[in-house]
């Protein structure tokens, strides 16, 4: 790995951890084309098993094939795998298996498990990682034991310990994939299984730097202004997504009739918890109607929290910006939260981020207009709903994916891996030049705006 640093790829962080991922994504491809991975006579086509294992390092759960029918045990394991390192970080992996190995972490290591988990300090590298990997099998082996109660007596020890494992920590990495064949909709009338899935999503799409700070909270008796906005946003969305789903799916058509009121609401909660980059369904999307259908394109596009398994703009940008419309709404000069303000440096970065998602995404959505074939019935929202899926890394379809053409499938691929690696790291990883210090400042000057 030495080596590779003196080549010009890898002269930044970014890059490394661009060409980290592209790495994982080779290995799964590679593995996935063994004879092992597919029953026997079945065949794979190189495109189709190189998307699969992007969806599955790029936790997204969008799928080609159908991940229980096509796929050996092997091959969904290897895809668990993935999926695993991809949420967590390949570079969380790798200074694990240094510790294991007795072996001193590098100074270059270090900056990439920081720049990885968006740390503030290089000095919480090692404190942050035994919380990272801690709670991880924490709440994993937490699922799996709670989904084992009801799988095991429904699919016998073997497949039903297998399945709960398989779901326990596609939940907890927002994944998506799943061995049912059909998500979570057989489950529609089981109130527990939803249950534990929807607390082992928002436990991975909350992030470890917010499940750290809460657990010290005991000894510190204070959150940080991040965690703060980070638990301030996500229980907005999750409430208002709740609220606003109810409205639009008031008749909840897609269920069965029979369906008791406490179901239904539990299917309602889990569709508002469902695109927040997790990927699994209790009722098919496509008959969704157009309401819900946008909530959910807006949860997908907002996605989780920094240094989670989540995808999307992030919770904290979506809090910043929303927090710089009330100061401007109120003629504030500062952007206040909680007795601090955010630095101008945040806001700016904050609305580049949006600015250049949504070019981003217009592009994506342009391309794919032209591509892809769109079925009577549909429109726009066919094409931008596996856009913001993509993005969000939410894994969630109105039935395009199996369908896209060669061009669409490399489109969503992109978008799948600027979703889980970010947009900065991936301009970054593209620019040729260095930041540089302005020498010469230029007078202000107004202009008009709206």
């Amino acid at each position: 790995m030495r080596q590779l640093a003196h080549f010009k790829f890898f002269d930044t962080l970014s890059k490394k951890m661009v060409a980290g991922f592209i790495i994982l994504i080779l290995i799964g491809t590679v593995l996935l084309s063994l004879p092992w991975a597919t029953p026997a006579n079945v065949h794979t086509s190189l495109i189709d098993v190189l998307f699969t294992s992007a969806s599955a390092t790029c936790i997204t759960g969008l799928t080609v094939v159908n991940t229980a029918a096509h796929w050996t045990t092997f091959g969904q394991l290897v895809i668990l795998v993935l999926s695993e390192v991809g949420a967590l970080g390949y570079m969380t992996f790798a200074v694990l298996l240094f510790n294991i190995m007795r072996r001193q972490i590098g100074l270059s290591t270090q900056l990439m498990v920081k720049a990885s988990l968006n740390l503030e300090r290089l000095s919480d590298t090692k404190s942050v990682m035994k919380y990272v990997v801690g709670l991880s099998l924490l709440f994993q082996l937490g699922g799996l034991g709670l989904l084992a109660i009801d799988f095991v007596p429904r699919f016998g020890w073997r497949h039903g310990l297998y399945v709960s494992l398989y779901h326990a920590v596609m939940s907890f990495c927002n994944a998506g994939f799943d061995v049912f064949g059909d998500s979570l909709q057989g489950f529609r009338n089981d109130p527990y299984v939803l249950t534990v899935t929807m607390i082992l999503i928002i436990a991975g799409g909350l992030g470890f730097l917010v499940w750290r700070d809460v657990l010290l909270y005991h000894t510190r008796k204070r959150l940080t202004l991040n965690s703060k906005l980070t638990l301030l946003t996500t229980f907005s969305l999750f409430v208002i997504g709740f609220v606003l789903l109810l409205i639009t799916e008031r008749d909840l058509e897609l269920l069965p009739t029979g369906m008791s009121w406490v179901n239904r609401t539990i299917n309602t909660l889990f569709l508002s918890v469902t695109p927040r980059t997790a990927g699994l369904i209790t009722m098919p999307t496509q008959g969704l109607q157009a309401g819900s259908l946008l909530v959910i394109m807006i949860l997908m596009f907002v996605g989780g929290t920094p240094g989670s398994t989540a995808g999307g703009i992030k919770t904290t940008t979506f809090g910043v910006l929303m927090f710089q419309s009330i100061a401007q709404l109120r003629g504030r000069r500062d952007v206040e939260f909680s007795h601090r303000r955010f630095s101008q440096e945040n806001i700016n970065r904050a609305l580049m981020l949006i600015f250049l998602a949504s070019i981003v995404l217009t592009v994506a959505t342009l391309i794919l207009t032209q591509t892809e074939k769109i079925p009577k019935g549909f429109g726009l929202e066919y094409v931008l709903f596996e856009v913001l899926s993509a993005f969000g890394t939410v894994g969630l379809s109105l039935g395009l994916t199996p369908n896209l053409t060669l061009i669409g499938k490399i489109v969503i691929m992109m978008l799948m891996f600027i979703g889980r690696v970010g947009i900065f790291t991936s301009l970054y990883a593209l620019s040729r030049r260095q930041a540089r210090v302005n020498l010469i400042r230029y007078p202000a000057e107004n202009i008009l705006i709206g």
